[in-house]
């Protein structure tokens, strides 16, 4: 199958850059040395960003503002975009990125156990994209009672998260059988394990159109309601880099709309290419591992992932915004996995809220 090539644009300079992995000097002394670069001379330098997983239809937003050059007129020199699959949290102690696309369990969780000085500032995803994927004439996993006695196929990176609808639905990880499992679902399509940890809009696709019936246990539905994709970032960073912040989200923002009001099939043609200049520049990435992406799954990605980040409340308030019925929704998530966090401890919705009062013209998203 051929890949659409993207329509011929003016486009400014990709700024996709491979991020050098340093050592630790202290929690946070390489964010505070961000800080400092971001205010010598005029704009705001380069900052890192981690993504929670390939550079495919996730990062659709960051891709427009990358070839829009909504991160340089932001004032950004470069923003790297970094491949997961990567929760971003020990990097953001470490200083090695500045802000990660992470999720609240990954968060929450660090929060919780670790006293980890983090914030989510706001969310891309409005509702919970983890499911537990199950093929219909195999282990058709339809409720969290399903799951005990059952094989499931979970990543090394996903790990609490799976863990977290194991406690909110009060199961011992001793009623299930953990497999190692790389993101590739074939172990499942194949029958080595029952269920599998996948996204909504990617797994549970791509599983679909090798021409299996799915049976899906979506976590937001299943006890575990919380947001994902979320901007986090140390408390640190955003007490010294609150202006950065908002001018990186409003980018964001730009970037994201044009998502929503662009073609599919045009915006597909942008992921591609993303995707494709991330796999020849790391032949041991996964992006080149996986190979070319499917312009059909890629576009029913797309469309799905849509239906998880406009919501009414998006609507009303604008991308990313996170409403107090929500926060209290995730925290009581993560309270029933076990991850006892505050709302005050987890999210610092301030920089979002002030974007759309300084600029309500901005929540018009929809095309």
């Amino acid at each position: 199958m051929t890949h659409p090539s993207p329509r011929p644009r003016s486009r400014r300079r990709i700024r996709i850059m491979a991020a050098t992995m340093v050592a630790a000097v202290g929690m946070l002394g390489l964010a505070a040395c961000g800080s400092d670069d971001a205010d010598e001379g005029s704009g705001h330098g380069e900052i890192s960003v981690q993504y929670s997983w390939i550079k495919n239809e996730e990062f659709a937003g960051e891709f427009y503002a990358y070839d829009k050059g909504y991160y340089e007129d932001a004032g950004f020199s470069a923003v790297n975009g970094i491949s997961g699959p990567d929760t971003g949290v020990a990097k953001l102690l470490s200083g090695t990125v500045q802000v990660a696309l992470s999720d609240a369990a990954s968060i929450g969780a660090a929060i919780a156990n670790e006293d980890a000085p983090l914030k989510i500032i706001g969310a891309t995803f409005q509702k919970n994209p983890f499911t537990i994927l199950s093929l219909k004439d195999g282990g058709d996993i339809k409720t969290p009672a399903d799951l005990k006695g059952k094989k499931i196929g979970v990543q090394d990176s996903n790990a609490s998260v799976f863990e977290a609808i194991l406690n909110a639905n009060g199961i011992s990880k001793d009623d299930v059988e953990v497999v190692p499992v790389d993101f590739d679902p074939t172990p499942l399509m194949e029958g080595k394990v029952d269920g599998f940890m996948a996204y909504l809009t990617n797994e549970a696709i791509t599983v679909e159109l090798a021409g299996h019936e799915v049976t899906n246990l979506p976590y937001a539905d299943n006890g575990v309601p919380y947001v994902a994709e979320t901007f986090s970032v140390t408390d640190q960073y955003l007490a010294e880099n609150k202006e950065l912040l908002k001018d990186f989200l409003i980018a964001e923002i730009k970037g994201w709309t044009d998502v929503f009001k662009n073609p599919t099939d045009d915006t597909v043609g942008v992921i591609t290419e993303f995707y494709n200049k991330a796999a020849s520049d790391n032949a041991e990435g996964l992006e080149a591992v996986f190979g070319a992406l499917d312009p059909k799954k890629t576009g029913l990605g797309l469309d799905a992932q849509k239906l998880l980040i406009s919501t009414p409340d998006t609507e009303a308030n604008g991308l990313f915004t996170i409403t107090d019925e929500l926060k209290d929704q995730t925290v009581a998530s993560l309270a029933a996995a076990g991850w006892k966090v505050s709302v005050e401890d987890l999210f610092d919705t301030s920089i979002i809220d002030e974007i759309y009062e300084e600029n309500p013209d901005l929540k018009g998203y929809l095309p």
